[in-house]
């Protein structure tokens, strides 16, 4: 966690670092980065220091991103931070595995969820986190959508975020993306990368769920409590092409 007694040495050096958040920041979530975005974001990514921070790991963020815009970032941090790549050379992979009790009792709420489709993949292991979705990860786009719609109106995620974190305490669970919850070691959020980063860094942060109960949040509150930059709170991709266009 970041230590907060560090000051800040000299203003005439603070440098700029932009860090972002992958699905409903930059692409549709689970899918590929707009053509014309991408063209935008490639250059961007040229002439600022990037940073992706996201639950995904490396091959599905390449999926989404390209091959260019990933390695044109100056660091990928996979499974929110527990898989850190520098272009295609890995710096940290975390060996947690989610207890046996822990993925029981999610795979008994995906069985007596209202929500009336499974697709299969729904306790998805990653380096140092597993993703947990009723519907599952084999989903469609269509099928997604109907999960989306009905987690909107029962908030089905953040009540299994809340009841896992009362019988789990030394695991976090946070709501990410539109179908998934993230689950990992209490601590190994998003927020764990700030120590990456040098006292005179100004950190620019866009993501799409900066709610408490989202999986950027814990980023979000590092960064403002700290007074480390500033974070922006987007509703898609569309929106931050336009506040990065309002930037330049």
């Amino acid at each position: 966690m970041y230590d907060n007694s560090r000051k800040r040495k000299d203003v005439r050096y603070m440098v700029d670092k932009f860090i972002f958040d992958v699905d409903g920041t930059l692409t549709p979530s689970r899918q590929q980065i707009d053509m014309d975005f991408a063209v935008f974001f490639t250059d961007f990514c040229a002439e600022h220091d990037v940073y992706l921070v996201t639950g995904s790991d490396r091959e599905k963020t390449i999926e989404q991103v390209g091959e260019e815009i990933y390695s044109l970032s100056k660091r990928s941090y996979n499974c929110s931070g527990s898989d850190v790549w520098q272009g295609n050379e890995n710096l940290y992979t975390s060996d947690w595995q989610i207890p046996k009790e822990a993925e029981d009792w999610l795979r008994a709420e995906c069985r007596v969820s209202e929500f009336p489709l499974r697709t299969g993949l729904h306790v998805e292991k990653r380096p140092g986190m597993v993703n947990f979705s009723v519907v599952g990860r084999n989903a469609t786009l269509g099928e997604r959508k109907m999960y989306v719609e009905f987690d909107t109106e029962t908030k089905e995620r953040i009540r299994i975020a809340r009841d896992f974190q009362m019988l789990f305490p030394a695991i976090q669970a946070v709501v990410g993306g539109e179908t998934g919850i993230d689950i990992f070691p209490r601590g190994k959020d998003k927020s764990q990368i700030v120590d990456d980063f040098e006292q005179n860094d100004i950190l620019h942060f866009f993501g799409d769920r900066m709610d408490p109960a989202g999986n950027d949040y814990p980023l979000k509150k590092v960064i403002i409590d700290n007074d480390l930059g500033m974070c922006y709170s987007v509703k898609d991709w569309k929106h931050t092409w336009k506040l990065l266009k309002e930037h330049d």
